[in-house]
């Protein structure tokens, strides 16, 4: 399942990111593979945003369909 799919208040795992680039920038922010995040919030035809313990990142829709997930 990729990331656009997960709802408001779900634990997620990164199971895998597709792109190579798109997984160098997001290591920098806490988004690798194995990491444990919640979906804070996702709004409607827009970014997924996800909490990493204080810190929120948004996520855009294109960018979350190249990131696989499962759920906690």
């Amino acid at each position: 399942m990729t990331l656009d799919k997960a709802k408001r208040g779900q634990e997620i795992e990164i199971i895998s990111i597709l792109d190579s680039n798109i997984k160098a920038q997001a290591i920098r922010l806490g988004i690798f593979e194995g990491a444990r995040l919640v979906c804070a919030e996702k709004l409607p035809a827009g970014p997924v945003i996800l909490q990493n313990k204080m810190q929120e990142i948004a996520v855009g829709r294109n960018l979350a369909r190249k990131i696989d997930i499962d759920f906690v």
